[in-house]
């Protein structure tokens, strides 16, 4: 089936809440980083920005800025709508206000938009759907992070799951994703399933992390190959 534009709601973070999430410090920002279903967030252009190396993986990277400005725009205020509808289910300190939230979402998002066409000229923003294999060869990133996406939409099913990190784990030294929760701010299902898969074989630890907007997203899953550890 066809990957249709359509069917994404584009949601933008920044490098900020990148390094909170996936608890990036100055060493890892200094490694060879790929970001898995960053969608239109801004740490790609932030970190090129930076003279770090990251590159974006997405099924959104094959439509035009064009197209995904006009698709953030579709969706903005239904988004909104939604986050006003369930409030209760987000922690307000940092980002204070649904007014707020929508200007840093918004900003993000303009980031991204404005580094695009360069970005995909220098090959930072590749399209790319998993668990379909990648022309990379073994090992190819240090680091490998899912943001918003693994372990949160539970419906993708096991199967899917399994087979996205394995090819992630492929070209990654390391993966890192966040959250283990899914929609419904619960503890997602597939973690330790997850978990119990990877273990066998891979170093696999869950770290707290200190930043939390999603309630109960607070936490870290990382997988890495037992012969990087340090």
């Amino acid at each position: 089936m066809a990957f249709e534009l359509n069917s994404v709601v584009p949601w933008g973070r920044s490098m900020a809440e990148y390094r909170e999430m996936f608890l990036l410090d100055e060493t890892d920002l200094q490694k060879k980083i790929a970001g898995f279903g960053d969608g239109p967030a801004s740490f790609n252009a932030e970190a090129a920005a930076a003279g770090f190396s990251v590159t974006s993986f997405d099924p959104i990277y094959q439509f035009s800025e064009e197209q995904l400005e006009k698709r953030i725009e579709e969706v903005r205020d239904t988004v909104m709508q939604q986050m006003a509808e369930n409030k209760d289910n987000y922690v307000w300190d940092r980002i204070r206000t649904l007014d707020e939230l929508e200007a840093v979402r918004m900003a993000a998002m303009r980031h991204f938009l404005a580094d695009y066409a360069q970005g995909k000229a220098e090959r930072r923003y590749i399209y790319h759907e998993l668990p379909n294999r990648m022309p990379y060869p073994d090992g190819a990133f240090d680091i490998g992070l899912s943001s918003h996406f693994l372990l949160l939409y539970t419906a993708l099913g096991y199967d899917f799951h399994i087979a996205a990190i394995t090819e992630m784990l492929r070209v990654c030294k390391e993966v890192r994703i966040f959250p283990l929760c899914d929609l419904d701010s619960k503890d997602s299902a597939l973690t330790a399933d997850v978990i119990a898969h990877y273990q066998k074989e891979y170093a696999v630890t869950v770290k707290k992390t200190g930043y939390e907007f999603q309630k109960g997203a607070d936490r870290l899953l990382v997988i890495r190959r037992k012969n990087e550890m340090e």
